[in-house]
């Protein structure tokens, strides 16, 4: 165990540099993709041909976008996933979430539209290729992980990092908690556990009862977290070297990583401050 660790009443690990937005169907994330909106498609356009799934959505959206897209009603595409057979890793107990692969993927093959369970499996299926091949087997086995374990990592990661160059170093991050009996505080996790996406995570929510839950709970939390792309997993087998056990986004580009938790708390301290004061931050 690490002795040093203080007290998780104290102070938390990460605050996100960014904000996802959901409410809108568009992500705003450094390295998220234009997603069709398809809800504000006009009369007389055309159908789109094609549905674009980006970095780091869950699988809730992934959902909606897959019913939005084939004009099917809310909740169609959930439901299919009793049908649809996907390939998944046992780890995964019929929870797709995290092999959702971000990619763009057609609405018809052979002059058909595809069905829900036809998108969701070949999603997961793109999955299995990008995540089963050599590079990232080979290299979750050098970091003593399965590959499910892996793309948790990668989702974290996603979740997390501020820019693609970060990522590295939060997935650094995650490795040196793990290695030394620390939880992982992340604040992503929490708000996957109640369905949110925000900077703002109280005492109160770091206590709330699940196993996402990574203030209370050890170890990696029981799924991903969201599906991540190919940078995210580029970082979860092969993290920056570095001693790192703490970082935050202070302001957008300034993203600080440190050993010290007496350091962190400077930078969470402007961190705070920039929030309190939004126009200061240039």
């Amino acid at each position: 165990m690490y002795r040093n660790t203080p007290p998780r009443s104290t102070i938390r690990l990460t605050r996100r540099g960014r904000l996802v937005l959901i409410a809108t169907g568009a992500v705003v994330a450094g390295t998220a993709v234009a997603v069709p909106l398809l809800s504000l498609r006009g009369a007389g356009e055309r159908e789109p041909t094609t549905l674009v799934i980006p970095e780091g959505w869950r699988a809730g959206q992934i959902y909606d976008a897959v019913d939005k897209a084939l004009a099917q009603p809310p909740g169609t595409a959930k439901k299919s996933l009793a049908k649809a057979n996907l390939k998944l890793p046992n780890d995964a107990e019929g929870n797709p979430e995290g092999y959702l692969f971000p990619a763009t993927y057609p609405l018809e093959r052979g002059g058909r539209k595809t069905t829900p369970e036809a998108l969701l499996s070949f999603m997961v299926d793109t999955a299995n290729k990008k995540f089963n091949g050599a590079p990232i087997a080979a290299g979750a086995q050098r970091n003593a992980l399965n590959v499910y374990q892996a793309v948790t990592i990668a989702s974290i990661v996603q979740a997390e990092a501020a820019t693609e160059a970060d990522m590295g170093k939060v997935a650094r991050v995650v490795f040196n908690r793990l290695e030394r009996g620390m939880p992982l505080q992340m604040d992503s996790t929490i708000n996957y556990a109640l369905n949110r996406s925000t900077l703002r995570t109280t005492g109160a929510d770091t206590k709330i009862d699940s196993p996402y839950n990574s203030y209370q709970r050890m170890g990696l939390p029981p799924t991903p977290i969201d599906n991540p792309g190919e940078a995210a997993m580029r970082a979860a087998i092969n993290p920056t070297p570095g001693d790192w056990l703490y970082f935050v986004t202070v302001k957008p580009g300034d993203t600080r990583f440190t050993n010290s938790f007496e350091e962190h708390r400077r930078n969470v301290a402007e961190f705070d401050k920039n929030q309190r004061n939004p126009a200061t931050v240039g």
